[in-house]
C-alpha cells in the first residue's frame, strides 16, 4: 500500500463484482458521497453486463445519492499502466471472489464484503426494489465502519483485519474470504 502517512491523502477504492451493474455501482455511488474528500471510489466488473440495473439508479436516488454517469465496465481498466492506483480493492460478490484478478499496481490492500445479489431476486417488483434497498443499507453500513476507520495511522496488519471484519457485518453473504 502507498504511504498512508500523507496528511490529506484520497484514497483510491475500487468496487470489484461480476456484473458491475448493482452492488458494485451502489458501493462506488455510497464511497463517492459519503467519502468525499478522503477517498475516491470506483467500480468495476470481471463480466461487466455493459448496462448499469436500472433498480440500482433507481434506489441511489431515493435516498439522495449520486445516480448519474455510472456505467459497467470491465476490471481490465484499472490494471492498465495509465489507471489509477488502487489503495483498496473489495469484492462485493461471491463469485468475482473466486476469480483470478488482474494484478493490481501498487498492491493494494483487499478484502471481501460479500452480499447477495439484488439483481437475482425475482418476483413482483416490490420484491425487487426491497431486495436493492437491503443490499444498499448492508454497503452503506460496511462503507460507513470504512470510512470511519484512521487509515492512516493503523498498520497494514491491522488495517486488514479490520476491513476482514467489516466484510463479516450483517448480511455477509455465504462465503466470506481473508484479505489477501
Amino acid at each position: 500500500m502507498p504511504d498512508a502517512h500523507q496528511p490529506d491523502r484520497i484514497f483510491n477504492v475500487l468496487f470489484l463484482c461480476t456484473g458491475n451493474s448493482a452492488r458494485s455501482i451502489l458501493a462506488e455511488s455510497i464511497l463517492a458521497q459519503d467519502g468525499a474528500g478522503r477517498f475516491r471510489a470506483f467500480s468495476a466488473g470481471s463480466q461487466p453486463k455493459g448496462a448499469v440495473n436500472p433498480l440500482a439508479l433507481k434506489i441511489l436516488q431515493s435516498f439522495d445519492y449520486p445516480a448519474e454517469g455510472f456505467r459497467s465496465k470491465s476490471w481490465e481498466e484499472f490494471a492498465n499502466p495509465d489507471a489509477p492506483v488502487m489503495d483498496f480493492v473489495f469484492t462485493v460478490c461471491d463469485s468475482a471472489a473466486g476469480e483470478a484478478c488482474p494484478i493490481w499496481p501498487g498492491q493494494p490492500m483487499t478484502a471481501h464484503w460479500g452480499i447477495e445479489d439484488p439483481a437475482a431476486v425475482e418476483g413482483p417488483d416490490i420484491q425487487k426494489e426491497a431486495a436493492f434497498v437491503t443490499a444498499f443499507r448492508y454497503l452503506k453500513n460496511r462503507i460507513t465502519a470504512f470510512a470511519a476507520l484512521p487509515v492512516e495511522s493503523l498498520d497494514k496488519v491491522s488495517l486488514g483485519a479490520k476491513l476482514v471484519d467489516i466484510g463479516r457485518l450483517e448480511g455477509a453473504s455465504s462465503t466470506q474470504n481473508s484479505a489477501a
